[in-house]
């Protein structure tokens, strides 16, 4: 049996630093394989995610929207308008939606981020194909899987980009309710292997707490990082706000899994016949600007590339040098008052 790693399993060894300053690093990145971007975070494709004003504020940061697939056509066609070359768009799979997208492709959109829980599947294999036919100059994200196998299959279909993370996100219970996953940094770090030799970019999705959790998605072979919690609690984001008493007025945003009961209740009048949730939805305290979250994490990403003598995601990459850690690593690692 073959040991699986969290990111809370593992911590980076310090190399050799000669950079001298922490604004000197890079962090330049592909996103997809023709598609380069200026930071390597994205906002999770999700409905209480990504809006306009967050869209916004990703532009201006070097990072791209992706726009979620949970809304009218036409309005998805309004997106498309206006952000023409500079946005993504999200489906899944089947007839309908192919002639969809690629409509929706034909009007300015950059690529499409075909999103699917378990994504190493014949259905997908044949959409990515077939979406490719007709459109070849269109970038394709494909996801989500989480083993080199899968990753290799839908490179091979002509996906630009895929998508690695089944479970681990905040408000997903998958792993929980079905058995199935792997851990994250596992996963990152095993098909990192077959995208170092296929030159196709990974995206890490799912599981990101802190700025810690980035650098070690991106040192273990993430081209870039997707985050849905931590956006969707930002003030811009698309996530129902509220008022709410916690001994003093908080400001409080809901955040859910795109498989949970309540997200399934809104867009399809409840959960299908012999299917259950496989997410969860909860509030929980608006955190401040998207812009103070990303640069807070740019922040972290750059000092950790400093303690890993990297002036670049790639020099990060080839001296990482991880080590398996206990908890009692993780309590040694926080702020600690010494009580009397």
């Amino acid at each position: 049996m073959k040991m699986g790693y969290t990111f809370d399993d593992v911590a980076l060894v310090p190399q050799f630093n000669n950079v001298p300053s922490r604004t000197e690093p890079s962090l330049e990145t592909w996103l997809t394989r023709n598609c380069k971007m200026g930071m390597p975070l994205l906002c999770a494709n999700m409905d209480t995610t990504i809006c306009d004003e967050l869209a916004d504020i990703l532009l201006e940061e070097g990072s791209f929207p992706i726009y979620h697939r949970f809304s009218p056509l036409e309005e998805q066609k309004k997106w498309v308008k206006k952000y023409k070359n500079k946005t993504y768009l999200s489906c899944g799979i089947g007839d309908k939606k192919l002639s969809e997208i690629r409509e929706l492709l034909d009007l300015g959109a950059i690529g499409v981020c075909i999103d699917v829980a378990h994504g190493h599947s014949d259905r997908m294999i044949k959409f990515i194909s077939q979406l490719k036919k007709t459109h070849p100059d269109k970038q394709v994200i494909a996801g989500n899987v989480c083993t080199p196998m899968a990753y290799h299959d839908l490179v091979n279909a002509g996906a630009d980009a895929v998508k690695v993370g089944v479970g681990p996100g905040s408000a997903c219970t998958t792993r929980v309710v079905t058995g199935f996953g792997v851990p994250q940094f596992s996963a990152i770090y095993e098909c990192s292997l077959i995208a170092e030799k296929l030159r196709v970019p990974l995206i890490a999705d799912g599981g990101i707490r802190t700025s810690r959790d980035v650098v070690l998605a991106l040192a273990a072979g993430a081209s870039s990082v997707m985050i849905g919690k931590l956006f969707a609690l930002t003030n811009e984001s698309a996530a129902p706000k509220r008022e709410s008493d916690r001994g003093r007025p908080v400001l409080e945003a809901k955040f859910r899994g795109q498989a949970s009961e309540d997200f399934q209740n809104d867009w399809y009048g409840g959960l299908k016949s012999k299917t259950v949730a496989e997410g969860i939805d909860f509030w929980a305290p608006v955190s401040g600007s998207a812009k103070s979250l990303i640069d807070l994490l740019l922040g972290g990403i750059r000092s950790g590339m400093t303690y890993g003598g990297a002036r670049n995601i790639k020099e990060l990459q080839r001296k990482a040098e991880f080590r398996e850690v206990s908890a009692a690593y993780q309590m040694e690692s926080k702020p600690r008052k010494e009580t009397e």
